[in-house]
């Protein structure tokens, strides 16, 4: 899985920030990728219309969605939102529901 940050503004920094730690606090920073990006081509794609956009893309399922436009989301909203595209659990686990995945520390 890929995270890509669109941008061309300063407050991307903060964002990166925040998608950084989130991953490193869920234990999946060896599993998903960042990127920082100012692909014109990308925004017309995804019909960004406000910077900074934060990209979800998982290539294996061909998918590829702008999560959050415009806003910096909190340190809470980014771990809900991988928790939720995940799979993780009421409990806080990051385990899919099945079963842990090769990135588990479970």
């Amino acid at each position: 899985m890929k995270v890509k940050i669109y941008w061309s503004a300063e407050n991307t920094k903060e964002l990166n920030n925040k998608v950084i730690n989130s991953l490193e606090e869920l234990g999946l920073s060896d599993f998903i990728s960042i990127e920082v990006t100012d692909d014109e081509n990308l925004k017309n794609e995804l019909n960004i219309k406000s910077e900074p956009a934060l990209i979800v893309e998982e290539e294996s399922i061909d998918f590829r969605d702008t999560i959050f436009e415009w806003i910096i989301p909190s340190d809470e909203e980014i771990k809900s939102m991988f928790i939720s595209i995940i799979g993780g659990g009421e409990s806080g686990s990051s385990c899919a529901p099945g079963g842990c995945g090769s990135w588990c520390s479970c």
